[in-house]
This record gives structure tokens, C-alpha cells and sequence, in this order.
């Protein structure tokens, strides 16, 4: 910032409303107008040279000053921490600058050292599992509870809400699961047969992809489907209501959010999940049996074997297990959705949380049920 001489003597800063000038053995500065964030950046450097400057002491006429702001207040009283001196000020000025003074006359925070401990590390996830889990129960309690009282109120559940669910999660993913079940089949036929060539046994190639299909892979590719687009939907749906605040709207007139919100998706990933399984196995068999035509084995051939190996336990056992999946997969993105917190990361944290909750419960109940139905043998 240069410097300019006046008429009369004075000198004035190159910034608008300050000038510098020698009076009575004393150097006043004088400001005006507004002395906010924009003029206190402008100022900062000079005045502190010419409260620095040795000589005459300096003075701070602010007896045209209009308003400071807090940066502005900061300026001055650092400026007069450095020997300078203000006067002049207005009431409102000087309740200002009280104010900063008193602010940065208080104690600052003590900083706590951040130190790496592995055991409080491991004991706070383990405290905040649990605490997870408490909440997941107490979710799921109140879900049966409100299943209880629609199965002796029916007229709770809104069947408009159930069919667009199920249009959404069922309808809408029959192309992707069946091309995904087409595919599926196909490179399951292609590696087993590969192996299988070596003893002569490409025969058995349905139904090893069959039952691979029937029992394992077609519910576990189709909930995979259903939590990539079913369950992010649900928590991102959720979780922006809940960022909006609409669910506690809901809640203050009186509207179960579970009974109107999370019950119709819940029903509808459990009702859809099964069909969905159908279809990626049916995809998965007819492209099981191209790549067998194409490996000169006849239709009735590739049926036969199908019939002579693929019981309808198979079928019911993994139907079933997509029911299940389907549940977990609604569950855990319902309440993703419902325990979004809040800022701009709160919807996509909650619909990451839905998927690979989503997934991992998929994985984790599939090993079950493998454990379970070989105890039984089925």
C-alpha cells in the first residue's frame, strides 16, 4: 500500500477512508466507512508497520468509522497490542471491539496430542458392533410388531405403495437378471465342460450346472441384483426423507413411518426376491443348454439329465433362500435409510451401508444355509 501527500500536510494510504497525518507531537490515523474483511486485508500490512514505526506514538481516530466486523476488530486491537492507540469509537464500535477483545482474551482449548492405540481402536469398534446390533434388533422387533398389527388391521398397508415396490424391485430387473442368469449359465457350461472332457463325462454338465443354479447361484446372483439396485434405492429413498426431515414430520402427525414406508419395500423384497431367482436360473439353464447344442449333445438329452438329477427340493430349497435373502437385503436397506444422519455424505453413506450390508448378510446367510441343509440333508 503506497503512501500520498496532502495539501495540508497529511499523508494518506492508498485505500479509501484512511489517511495518516501529524498533530500535536502525535501521528494520527484516521479511518472511515466500513472497516470489514475486505478493508481490514487492504489495511493489515501497513498499519502494522506504522504501529511498529518507531517515533511519535500512533493514534487511532475512528470517529468515522460506521461498522467493524469481527475481522476489523481483530485489526485494530492488534494494532493497538503493538502500542498503537484507539479513540473515538462509536457505542457500537466499542461494544465490538469488547467483544473481540474479550474473545481473545480467553483461554484457548488445550490441544490433545493424537496418540495411534490399536486396543482402543479394536474396543471402540467392538462397543460400536454392538451398539449396532442393538439398534438392528430393536429395528426388527419393531418391524414384526408392526407386521403383527397389519395382519389384524389390514387396511394399514397401502397396496398402491406394495405394487410400485414390487413393479420397481421385481418387474424393472428381469432384463438385467436375465441377461445376467444367460451369461451365468453359458461360462458355467463352458468351465465345466472343459475339465469334465478329460474323463469323458460331458454329460453330467447340466446337471452340475443345474443344481449349481437351482440351489446356489441363481439366489445369490439375484440378491446381489436386488441390494445393487433394490437396496441402494431403498436407503438412498429413505435417507433423503430423513435428511429433509419428512419422517419426523410423518411421526408428529401421528404416521407410523414403519407401517407406511418400510413395511410395503419389505414385503416386496421378500415377495419379489423368488421370482427374481426363477428367472436368472431359467436364463442361466437355457444358456447352460446353447452351449450344449453347440457341443453336439441334443435338447432331450440336456432335459433328461436335468430330470434325472434336479429334484423339486432343489427348486423349493432355493427359492426359499431367496425369500430370505430378499428380506435381509429390504431390512438392511430400510434401515440404512432410516439411520442416515445428516450433511451432504448422508444419503450416499447410507446407500454404500445398504449395499455391501446387503451383500455381506447375502454371504453370510447363503454359508448358513449351506451348514443348515446339509445338517438336514437336504
Amino acid at each position: 500500500m503506497g503512501v500520498t501527500a496532502l495539501a495540508d500536510g497529511s499523508v494518506a494510504l492508498a485505500a479509501p477512508g484512511v489517511t495518516v497525518r501529524e498533530e500535536a507531537g502525535a501521528r494520527i490515523l484516521a479511518l472511515s466507512g466500513r472497516v470489514d474483511t475486505p478493508a481490514a486485508a487492504a489495511l493489515w500490512p501497513r498499519l502494522m508497520e506504522e504501529a511498529r514505526r518507531p517515533g511519535p506514538p500512533l493514534r487511532l481516530d475512528l470517529a468515522s468509522v460506521e461498522a467493524v466486523d469481527t475481522t476489523g476488530a481483530t485489526l485494530l486491537l492488534t494494532a493497538a497490542a503493538a502500542g498503537a492507540r484507539i479513540e473515538g469509537a462509536s457505542p457500537g464500535v466499542t461494544a465490538v471491539l469488547d467483544r473481540v477483545r474479550d474473545a481473545l482474551a480467553a483461554p484457548r482449548p488445550k490441544l490433545v496430542p493424537y496418540r495411534f492405540s490399536p486396543l482402543h481402536g479394536v474396543g471402540r469398534r467392538v462397543v460400536n458392533g454392538l451398539a449396532a446390533g442393538v439398534e438392528a434388533l430393536a429395528f426388527l422387533g419393531e418391524l414384526l410388531f408392526v407386521a403383527l398389527a397389519t395382519l389384524v388391521r389390514p387396511g394399514r398397508l397401502r397396496g398402491r405403495e406394495l405394487l410400485r415396490h414390487l413393479d420397481e424391485a421385481g418387474t424393472r430387473a428381469f432384463g438385467l437378471a436375465t441377461l445376467l442368469g444367460a451369461l451365468l449359465g453359458v461360462i458355467l457350461a463352458f468351465q465345466s465342460a472343459i475339465p469334465l472332457r478329460q474323463f469323458g463325462a460331458e454329460i453330467f454338465v447340466p446337471s452340475l450346472v443345474g443344481i449349481s443354479l437351482l440351489r446356489e447361484l441363481g439366489p445369490l446372483m439375484a440378491g446381489v441384483v436386488l441390494a445393487g439396485r433394490t437396496g441402494s434405492a431403498y436407503a438412498a429413498e429413505l435417507g433423503t426423507m430423513t435428511v429433509n426431515e419428512e419422517v419426523a414430520a410423518l411421526r408428529i402427525m401421528g404416521i407410523d413411518p414403519m407401517a407406511l414406508l418400510v413395511l410395503p419395500r419389505v414385503l416386496a423384497g421378500m415377495l419379489v426376491m423368488p421370482v427374481l431367482s426363477l428367472v436368472l436360473t431359467l436364463a442361466g439353464l437355457v444358456g447352460m443348454a446353447l452351449i450344449m447344442r453347440l457341443l453336439g449333445f441334443q435338447m432331450t438329452t440336456v432335459a433328461q439329465q436335468l430330470v434325472n438329477f434336479v429334484s423339486l427340493k432343489d427348486l423349493l430349497g432355493g427359492l426359499f433362500k431367496a425369500a430370505v435373502f430378499g428380506l435381509a437385503i429390504a431390512f438392511i436397506g430400510c434401515r440404512a435409510g432410516l439411520g442416515a444422519g445428516r450433511g451432504p455424505r448422508a444419503v450416499g453413506d447410507a446407500a454404500t451401508a445398504a449395499v455391501v450390508g446387503g451383500i455381506v448378510a447375502i454371504v453370510l446367510l447363503d454359508g448358513a444355509f449351506a451348514v443348515l441343509f446339509e445338517r438336514l440333508g437336504l
